[in-house]
């Protein structure tokens, strides 16, 4: 921005991601360009607690959009039980891979590589938005817009799902260390009181735990660092 004074807000928004640009889209497509690499989550299987809450009839009927959808292994699930998917990732190569497994599957599972903070959602459109993986590397200023997009994705009464970083699988720093070390250090991590009490601002709160880990007969993901929590959209 050279001399230029900041006057507005995504001016000020720009400098901290220049502050911070240490995982931008070429970042994430290199990290995607292996697929054999031993990733905990380059696997086939969807989230353990996905399925659970699936099983027990949580997650309602209708669209979903998963921020972050990775190789897909989500959003098929969630297409194969009735949902309409919309599906997004930052990695051409992420999408890439989703692409190959939705045609595999014959999946209804719409993928767009984009920023979600570049995403055009009328208000109120989606029945359940799901996160595995993409809410702890979203840097603490673009944690409002965050939110603000699940809250206008969400109609009344629609759900929010969320895996993310326990805090000691993380790089432990606080939302200022963030800043002074100029790095979110690999993602950020939470303690089960403060994703209960940020999320409880916004959402009617209705599960939170620690994944669990399953065995490999199960065809689950899940590690015990991390968070698994439900959530609600409030009505009126």
């Amino acid at each position: 921005m050279g001399t230029t004074l900041i006057g507005t807000e995504p001016e000020l928004l720009a400098l901290l991601d220049d502050l911070l640009a240490d995982r931008g889209s070429a970042w994430w497509g290199d990290f995607y360009k292996d697929r054999a690499k031993p990733c905990p989550f380059f696997v086939e299987w969807p989230d353990e607690n996905l399925m659970a809450w699936a099983g027990q009839g949580r997650l309602g009927a209708g669209r979903a959009l998963e921020l972050g959808c990775g190789n897909g292994r989500n959003a098929i699930f969630l297409a194969r039980h009735g949902f309409q998917v919309d599906a997004i990732d930052f990695s051409q190569k992420a999408i890439d891979w989703a692409a190959e497994r939705v045609r595999t599957t014959g999946a209804d599972v719409r993928l767009q590589c984009r920023s979600i903070f570049d995403l055009a959602i009328e208000p109120g459109s989606f029945d359940l938005v799901y996160d595995t993986g993409c809410f702890h590397h979203i840097a603490p200023h673009r944690r409002p817009a965050y939110v603000s997009l699940v809250l206008q994705a969400l109609r009344p009464g629609g759900r929010f799902g969320l895996v993310c970083f326990q805090t000691k699988a993380s790089s432990g720093f606080t939302d200022r260390e963030v800043y002074e070390q100029r790095s979110l250090g690999g993602g950020l991590g939470f303690s089960d009181e403060q994703l209960g009490d940020f999320w409880g601002r916004y959402l009617n709160v209705l599960e939170l735990r620690p994944m669990r880990k399953p065995s490999a007969e199960e065809g689950a993901f899940g590690e015990d660092f991390l968070w698994a929590l439900l959530a609600q959209r409030r009505v009126g």
